[in-house]
């Protein structure tokens, strides 16, 4: 519940959130402060005894009352003024004046917009925490080669776990034996199943395909990567946006305001006219100018639309992210892994001076053996036959790798720190084909040059010209050379290059355009952290089981479709327009009310409902940024926005 509402939330943390309107305990409260209310009204319209309908008033007041009364006075204990005070303030000083009636109807209304909030904030954790239950009830293990069906809770690391066909997978691990196609679509919003087999990661709440695979528990029940995705967002969710922050900054200062005023109107008015009717027009004021629409409308839409974005497979870590998102301007991408599938294979060798295509392969691999380099894993799989490593290796930042195998000095280096020679023509083509290009020296002896690229996901160009016909303005920020930049830049529809950067220059380049609009980098979460750590927002690219792209991010895109990020900033975008709607809504109203509370022209109990009338609908239009649109429905939005691509 709303702080700034007055109205805490007291829940025990073990008590089941509520799921349906009856289920939430304001609403009945609210339900039954209704019907005595009303039955004062008949007793009163049929002319009954006067004692039965203050009565019911009473009954109708108390009950209200109960849901934001003792939660105002444990905020005043602590010095916490709030707008449950001002209610509560209303609703006493009506009482004094002999409105028992108005109000039982403040209290009343006042109970139906704390239940409803309720319902809503109940309803999107609800909604996160749903992502546990596609936890099994029961997982089956194999120990001391008999088949034991057991808990998920009971699952320990390095049990191995028999999933079978039809089945979800009770945590992560690793497959040991099997092949298998994988539905993670409840978990990263992609529909197409996912192939795997032996030494692949799998995830919590995956649906296994046709093939029964081994798998060795990597996380307890506890610790798997479902349970820790919803960690992180509700510890998370306290984060504020800018327009969360801009409604808590008018909201305090707001409330001791109007109370000061309504007292200054009751003492002015005292001395210059009618007690009676200057009090009761202080009170008045006091109700209209109530700021709860304002501090509710806000928190609501956040949680709507994080708990929504965390059923697209978009992680949003609270709602500074989110506010974020919605205004960012400027997107820089990271190329492998974000423009790229990370799947980097040799497409061509060029041997040289009487070297064969297997003896140029034979050398790079030596060096490569050792090395974690995404290059490395392509050289090796194009070798044929066993490796034999080289000895004493050692990398040369930014140039490449030197050894010794057999007596023989081994290079290994990008062009310009090794001389192309004879084959400088076949060089300029390969990166002219957006590869990367690397030349092999046996003895100081160029041998030859082989060409790796990362493959463009088939997404990517669809993406980018997405964002295009939208009105951005698109440029790519590399650390590869000019040539194989351009080549990328051109199949995937990108207009300006910027290469040969270190991550160093990236994060200079992203500060440069921070300083003209709000930007975000969207990178792997761990080799481009200066320019994620630089820009106004960090998107972590295919984060799911990556725990170090999930805590340092403030968006994660769970999955490994590029259209997601389209997706999110379609989402970001139309939650912060709620956002400003719900916010110059209670503010416009507040203009109102005031002056007509003033003047006499409402009184009490029709500012009540109208006042009351608004949280209603402040409410149900945050609760509209809960609602999603299918991968491939959600287009970026036209609005002048800046797209940067980047690769390391």
């Amino acid at each position: 519940m709303s702080d700034a509402c007055g109205c805490g939330d007291d829940r025990d943390e073990d008590e089941r959130e509520p799921e349906r309107l009856w289920e939430v305990s304001e609403l009945r409260a609210a339900a039954a402060a209704g019907v005595l209310l009303l039955a004062g009204y008949v007793v009163g319209w049929v002319g009954g005894p006067r004692p039965v309908e203050l009565g019911l008033y009473g009954l109708a007041l108390a009950i209200g009352a109960w849901t934001f009364v003792p939660s105002t006075l444990r905020r005043l204990a602590k010095g916490q003024i709030g707008v449950g005070t001002l209610m509560t303030i209303a609703a006493v000083g009506a009482v004094i004046l002999g409105e028992v009636g108005e109000a039982a109807m403040l209290a009343f209304l006042f109970s139906i917009s704390e239940g409803l909030e309720e319902y809503s904030l109940a309803r999107t954790r609800h909604g996160l925490r749903a992502l546990l239950s596609l936890v099994p009830d029961q997982a089956t293990i194999v120990r001391d080669g008999t088949e034991t069906v057991v808990a998920p809770s009971e699952l320990r690391v390095g049990d191995r776990m028999l999933v079978k066909p039809g089945e979800r997978l009770a945590t992560d691990g690793v497959i040991v034996s099997g092949r298998t196609a994988l539905d993670t679509s409840a978990i990263t919003g992609e529909s197409v199943p996912v192939e795997a087999g032996p030494g692949a990661e799998v995830f919590a709440g995956s649906i296994n395909g046709t093939g029964i695979v081994e798998v060795e528990v990597t996380s307890t029940a506890a610790d798997n990567s479902l349970a820790r995705i919803v960690a992180i967002v509700e510890a998370e969710q306290s984060r504020k946006g800018e327009a969360q922050r801009l409604a808590d900054r008018i909201a305090k200062p707001l409330v001791p305001g109007i109370m000061i005023a309504a007292a200054a109107i009751a003492v002015i008015g005292s001395v210059l006219g009618d007690p009676v009717v200057w009090i009761e027009r202080a009170l008045v004021v006091l109700v209209a100018a109530s700021p709860c629409a304002l501090a509710i409308s806000v928190p609501v839409t956040v949680v709507a639309a994080i708990g929504a974005a965390s059923k697209l497979g978009v992680l949003v870590k609270g709602g500074a992210a989110l506010e974020a998102l919605g205004a960012v301007r400027t997107i820089a991408l990271d190329k492998t892994g974000t423009l790229t599938a990370n799947k980097p294979t040799v497409i061509d060798v060029a041997p040289t001076g009487g070297a064969t295509r297997d003896h140029v392969l034979d050398v790079a691999a030596a060096l490569e053996a050792r090395s974690e380099h995404p290059l490395a894993a392509a050289i090796l799989a194009a070798t044929n036959g066993p490796v034999r490593p080289a000895q004493d290796v050692e990398a040369v930042t930014g140039a490449g790798l030197t050894g010794h195998r057999d007596g023989h000095r081994l290079r290994l280096g990008r062009p310009g720190w090794l001389d192309p020679g004879p084959l400088a023509d076949q060089v300029s083509a390969m990166q002219a084909a957006g590869a990367t290009a690397v030349l092999v020296e046996d003895n100081d002896q160029l041998i030859g040059a082989v060409a790796v690229r990362d493959e463009l996901r088939p997404e990517a160009p669809q993406v980018v010209a997405a964002l295009r016909r939208g009105g951005y303005q698109v440029a790519m920020l590399t650390g590869d050379n000019h040539a194989t930049a351009t080549a990328l830049a051109e199949q995937v529809g990108i207009d300006t290059v910027h290469a040969d950067l270190r991550p160093e220059d990236k994060a200079a380049l992203i500060a440069q355009l921070r300083q003209q609009q709000s930007t975000a980098m969207v990178g792997d979460g761990v080799n481009d952290a200066p320019a994620l750590a630089t820009a106004d927002l960090g998107i972590a690219m295919g984060a799911m089981g990556t725990d170090v792209a999930i805590e340092t991010a403030d968006i994660a895109l769970m999955g490994e479709d590029l259209r997601h990020l389209t997706q999110a900033l379609a989402h970001a975008r139309r939650a912060r327009r709620i956002m400003l709607q719900n916010v110059g809504l209670s503010l416009g109203l507040i203009t109102i009310l005031i002056p007509l509370a003033l003047t006499g022209v409402l009184g009490l109990a029709a500012v009540v409902a109208v006042h009351e009338l608004a949280e209603i609908v402040v409410i149900a239009n945050g609760v509209r940024a809960g609602r999603s649109k299918p991968l491939g429905e959600a287009t970026a939005a036209p609005g002048g926005v800046r797209v940067a691509a980047a690769t390391r």
